[in-house]
């Protein structure tokens, strides 16, 4: 079924929506969850708290790319309950990409119109580094900072040893800082 298909369902508020959002899209939103969050309990929870905000959300939001905006969603569920299990330690993998991150990207804005202004402008710099990447240098940023794919998974799927892969990543995070330093953004 087409994306437009799935929206035009939640639109009609049928039943059928949630099963065909989790048909097409429910592999990839757990596969998601479960690199974020690592236990198979919580990844599986906040898929199922996609399709909740996904009912919620349409109408009035109507997403013109249905699969991205699933991921964001479930991205930023899985952050969400990242944060709040934190005080128990619970993902050491997102704790580990927040670090590698956090030596390249300014720290995250608040909710006041400047600072979402400050965002969007971050993520259009993020942007254009990305698309001066090499499509497997881009692939293996987004894949690892995006999907928060497991080093050594991500090496074992590019046939290279985690030690290379993680000194390419290094390279392209330092990259990320330069040009992020140029466009007149500070860590």
């Amino acid at each position: 079924m087409e994306d437009r298909e799935i929206v035009a369902l939640y639109l009609a508020r049928s039943e059928d929506a949630v099963p065909e959002t989790a048909g097409k899209y429910g592999a990839r939103c757990l596969s998601l969850a479960r690199n974020l969050l690592d236990t198979d309990e919580d990844a599986q929870e906040c898929v199922n708290d996609v399709y909740l905000e996904a009912w919620n959300s349409i109408p009035p939001a109507r997403p013109e790319n249905l699969g991205a905006w699933l991921c964001r969603v479930t991205r930023n569920l899985a952050v969400d309950r990242y944060r709040k299990s934190r005080r128990q330690k619970r993902y050491a993998g997102m704790e580990l990409l927040l670090d590698e991150l956090g030596d390249c990207v300014p720290d995250g804005p608040e909710a006041d119109v400047e600072e979402t202004f400050d965002a969007r402008e971050l993520g259009r710099a993020i942007g254009n580094w990305l698309r001066a990447q090499s499509p497997r240098d881009r692939a293996l940023f987004v894949r690892r900072y995006s999907d928060g794919e497991p080093l050594n998974r991500l090496a074992e799927a590019c046939g290279e040893k985690p030690q290379k892969l993680a000194k390419k990543m290094l390279r392209l995070r330092l990259s990320l800082k330069e040009a992020l330093e140029k466009e007149g953004y500070t860590v």
